[in-house]
């Protein structure tokens, strides 16, 4: 294949990421946002609150990181933040999926994008620790503007949500203090349970 072929082709193939279902609903509730949604979300997101990194960031970087990191879900799926079963393979299944969708483009793009998603999963980077803050702001936002939909019907507590998003603070100590407020806020309006022991 020529590389304009080559390039579409890989075009094509996100066009799969818009079937991926994740477990965040949309902010009126009536159904759960698709990955697509999330990358497109995020990378707004990161245009409008890119003030709040701890450090100065290229936020056109930081979008790119954004725009590429869930791509692997096309073939991997979406693994549920919470599931620590799912979460214990997750990274082969996803860097196995990372090989195969940028191996479609051409070997120079491929490389470049394959690294740019070991730069997120890493966090290697400032611009990938704030991409990462970005990541686990919004679905606790759509939980705290959908009255805790997502957590209740996966049996989420308090806990749960801060240990797997106390993250967010490498990228954004600002951020990350006002999802603490966000979540026992959620706690006190009891839409999710409180930290179990």
């Amino acid at each position: 294949m020529d590389r304009l072929s080559q390039q579409i082709a890989f075009i094509m193939e996100l066009d799969k990421l818009k079937s991926v279902l994740r477990r965040s609903y949309l902010t009126h509730g009536e159904r759960r946002e698709n990955s697509a949604e999330h990358s497109w979300h995020i990378a707004l997101a990161a245009l409008t609150l890119a003030e709040y990194a701890n450090e100065p960031v290229d936020i056109g970087h930081v979008i790119k990181l954004l725009l590429l990191h869930d791509i692997v879900e096309i073939d991997a799926g979406d693994t549920f933040i919470y599931d620590a079963t799912a979460k214990l393979d997750q990274h082969a299944r996803e860097a196995i999926a990372a090989q195969r969708i940028f191996g479609l483009l051409p070997a120079d793009q491929g490389s470049l994008y394959l690294a740019m998603w070991h730069e997120y999963e890493a966090r290697a980077t400032p611009e990938a620790k704030f991409a990462r803050t970005l990541d686990r702001l919004l679905p606790v936002l759509h939980n705290c503007y959908t009255q805790g939909q997502g957590w209740q019907e996966n049996g989420v507590h308090q806990g749960q949500v801060l240990a797997v998003n106390a993250i967010m603070e490498e990228g954004s100590t600002e951020l990350w203090q006002l999802i603490r407020g966000k979540i026992q806020a959620a706690v006190d309006a009891g839409y999710l349970p409180a930290a179990q022991a």
